[in-house]
């Protein structure tokens, strides 16, 4: 802690403003050396923004950034990094398609040897843990190895200073602790962490200090040791919050959804899924735990067409929908909520009509005639679903990349919930959500579910299967281990079952 008296980053009356809200008004902040403060705030509280204009991504419309006590102009990415700032954003910045190190060398604003870069990449990986083979495609890496290629990129361009922007995310338990790990040991050189989270657990772990912002404005900083839960929930939000979901009994009605023997077998020859059977009753949640990366998201995307299985059948409600097209499956009463909002679920230059619709319009005759969208037929069906799932946006014509992380997901989770009336595939629903807007995301499940949808969860967070699931499986590499009834569910020997410890070990 000895450098903690001095102040490295000032910013100073920051405002800015985007048609129709002010995202940040009058924010000042202070990171010393040293330090890791967590920026905590619900969705659409403006963390995210005042980041970007630290970082060059945005300019503010008023307000002054110091460095050491300097005036800077960070007008660019290139001149944060020149300036010892480096982020790590929520949605990974990497060419899936080249290697670690090749997408290293992309970023440095100097050139460089390869073969130097190389080294300097194990170098980095072995001081702080870090370690990622340098040829090894992004597209084949796992989410937590993908994160570490970003940390690798920042530290490659001597920052002082890293933004995190919702950084556990989409890692494992496992992967949060060398992440915190890397955090300290990092500090611990004078350099200085500043933590976006809307996780309360994680706050109260990593944080020296922690500054809540509320609808664009700077609540207050508290120091950890004088923090809980309940005072940072009151100033994130104005009052108190109820973070129990009603949990329904499960009324089990007829199978809707069978999966039978379902292998999918990748384009090099590798067993992605291998012999799953699952089914899913009316009135069920069925969840599904593991390790990201063992197959479930191949899964999802198998029954709701996207994906070509090998061998097996998948039924719903007793017919096969193999070969069926994604049309009609989705016709059929098939919702999906994919994991990754940004890339499957939303068109970001669209609005928040046209996304709501994108699956719906060729099929629905109520808003279209003649190949042509009955416009006011459309704007108040959308503003019903938008006071419906309480989607904070200013009109019903807002491009959704202006809406915030939790009411982006609201829009996915509006559409999918319309058209799965019978079953209904969330995948990692709550994924970089504040805990308002994931509570909001499950007690619609819950909801859903009590009117007799069947509902595939899938989700890394193994909390939240245990809190909403019916039944419970377990995938390790592609295969299902065991199935469990949710009140005879051992958290221990799910947790075995995730790393691939089967019976016979669980007693050793």
């Amino acid at each position: 802690m000895k450098y903690l008296d001095n102040v490295f980053i000032e910013m100073e009356n920051i405002n800015k403003v985007f048609p129709g809200t002010v995202a940040n008004d009058d924010i000042s902040i202070k990171v010393k050396k040293g330090e890791v403060i967590s920026l905590l705030g619900e969705n659409g509280a403006g963390k995210t923004t005042l980041m970007k204009i630290l970082y060059g991504m945005y300019k503010a419309d008023r307000g002054e950034i110091k460095i050491d006590g300097k005036k800077v102009n960070i007008n660019s990415p290139q001149k944060a990094k020149k300036l010892g700032i480096g982020m790590i954003h929520q949605h990974f910045t990497l060419v899936p398609v080249h290697t670690v190190l090749e997408n290293v060398l992309l970023q440095l604003n100097e050139s460089y040897a390869p073969k130097y870069v190389e080294n300097k990449i194990k170098e980095i990986g072995n001081k702080y843990e870090l370690v990622v083979d340098p040829s090894a495609l992004i597209n084949e890496l796992p989410v937590g190895f993908q994160q570490r290629v970003e940390i690798i990129k920042a530290l490659l361009g001597n920052s002082k200073l890293l933004i995190m922007d919702e950084p556990t995310a989409v890692l494992t338990p496992q992967e949060t602790e060398k992440l915190f790990k890397f955090i300290n040991e990092f500090k611990s050189e004078g350099n200085s962490v500043i933590f976006i989270t809307h996780k309360l657990n994680e706050v109260m772990e990593i944080s020296d200090r922690i500054i809540v912002l509320r609808d664009g404005k700077k609540v207050g900083s508290i120091n950890k040791k004088d923090a809980d839960r309940e005072k940072l929930t009151q100033m994130m939000i104005g009052r108190e919050f109820d973070f129990e979901v009603k949990k329904n009994e499960a009324t089990i009605g007829k199978k809707i959804i069978e999966v039978d023997n379902v292998s999918i077998v990748g384009e090099t020859g590798n067993q992605i899924l291998n012999n799953i059977s699952l089914n899913i009753s009316a009135g069920e949640i069925f969840g599904v735990a593991g390790v990201s990366g063992n197959g479930q998201e191949e899964l999802a995307d198998a029954i709701a067409g996207l994906k070509k299985i090998s061998n097996g059948d998948i039924r719903l409600m007793g017919k096969s929908i193999v070969n069926l097209n994604i049309r009609e499956i989705i016709n059929s009463g098939v919702g999906y909520i994919p994991a990754d909002r940004h890339k499957v679920g939303l068109v970001l230059e669209m609005t928040v009509e046209e996304n709501l619709i994108l699956k719906s319009t060729y099929g629905q005759k109520y808003f279209n005639k003649y190949k042509l969208l009955k416009s006011k037929k459309l704007k108040i069906d959308t503003e019903k679903k938008i006071n419906k799932f309480n989607i904070k946006v200013s009109t019903s014509k807002a491009l959704v990349h202006s809406l915030s992380g939790g009411n982006q997901q609201k829009v996915v989770v509006a559409r999918e919930v319309t058209l799965g009336d019978k079953l209904l595939i969330a995948s990692q629903p709550t994924r970089g959500l504040d805990f308002g807007a994931a509570a909001y995301v499950k007690r619609t499940l819950e909801k859903e579910k009590s009117k007799g949808k069947a509902i595939l969860l899938i989700s890394n967070e193994l909390s939240e299967i245990m809190e909403l699931s019916d039944k419970i499986g377990v995938i390790y590499e592609g295969e299902i281990l065991d199935i469990f009834d949710r009140n005879e569910a051992d958290l221990k020997k799910i947790g075995l079952l995730m790393t691939g410890v089967r019976g016979e070990s669980f007693e050793k």
